[in-house]
């Protein structure tokens, strides 16, 4: 006898293969209470997760909860209570910061919890987290380092040349 599964229970099945796959490859998810977010502060809220390199998830808790059993988000689900949005993304301090710029403007957001390489972090480790720089930031602050003595030498090499030159074109009008 063949098990038949209800066309409900297949639909419920693929949402929670398609949550388990979107968050696999996820270093941090914030966990974020939304309590009536109007259609433009949600549209605001996706511009700005996407802008910044986070995914943004609205599921049923109970689906999470299937999709993270026993990987290795599965102690997300003390944080899943009530309507919830989940921010991912690789970069650990991006969804953070972002959860956290957007709780600062809308008291319908906040910040619940959240696990980062493993480690749960509470709605405080979450915002010290947010502070930090992202990842794009510290890149960018390494390339300015690197390029920083890279234009001293250059300049130094450069004023000797130039100060030669012009000690040669005065000595060239001094004799003409």
């Amino acid at each position: 006898m063949t098990e038949h599964k209800s066309p409900n229970r297949e639909a419920k099945e693929k949402q929670i293969a398609e949550i388990s796959e979107e968050l696999k490859d996820a270093e941090i998810i914030v966990v974020n209470a939304q309590h009536g977010l109007d259609a433009d502060s949600t549209r605001a809220l996706r511009v700005a997760m996407r802008d910044g390199g986070v995914e943004l998830k609205v599921a049923k808790n109970s689906l999470v909860k299937h999709a993270i059993e026993g990987g290795k988000f599965a102690a997300l689900e003390k944080f899943l209570k009530g309507p919830t949005v989940l921010a991912f993304s690789k970069d650990v301090v991006a969804a953070a910061k972002i959860s956290a710029e957007f709780a600062k403007k809308n008291e319908k957001f906040e910040i619940i919890g959240g696990i980062a390489n493993g480690d749960v972090l509470g709605k405080d480790q979450i915002k010290v987290l947010a502070s930090l720089p992202s990842l794009d930031e510290l890149r960018a602050k390494i390339v300015g380092l690197l390029q920083a003595p890279a234009t001293k030498i250059a300049r130094v090499l450069q004023a000797p040349a130039g100060q030669v030159a012009r000690v040669l074109a005065a000595r060239g009008e001094q004799e003409a």
